[in-house]
């Protein structure tokens, strides 16, 4: 189980630092990843962290956003700066598996961008 949170109401420009606590280990879980949804739109793909840290962006965060992984604490972190209204989205955490993904989708965190 999954649990995102750090989300909130920030002007454009500026940052925020989301935090995903998993209940278990992440350890061998690879990769791992966050994803956003707007409001009207459907989920996307923001970004991904391999075990041995190596990662991977949507073009539209890349230069912007940082994703991170502590597999002592079973944390993934995504670090977002320079953020736009168009950011604005409910963030949650997963890990893709295959065509689908590892766990149940959570609450995520909603994060809202003012211009």
């Amino acid at each position: 189980q999954l649990q995102a949170s750090g989300g909130g109401l920030v002007q454009a420009g500026g940052s925020l630092r989301l935090s995903c606590a998993a209940s278990g280990s992440i350890f061998s879980i690879n990769p791992m990843g966050w994803y956003r949804q707007a409001p009207g739109k459907q989920r996307e793909y923001v970004a991904m962290v391999f075990i041995g840290g190596s990662t991977n962006y949507a073009e539209s965060v890349k230069g912007r956003f940082t994703i991170s992984r502590d597999n002592v604490k079973n944390t993934v972190y995504l670090q977002m700066n320079s953020l736009k209204p168009e950011d604005t989205a409910v963030y949650y955490c997963n890990a893709p598996r295959g065509p689908g993904y590892r766990f149940i989708w959570g609450q995520g965190t909603l994060v809202t961008v003012s211009s």
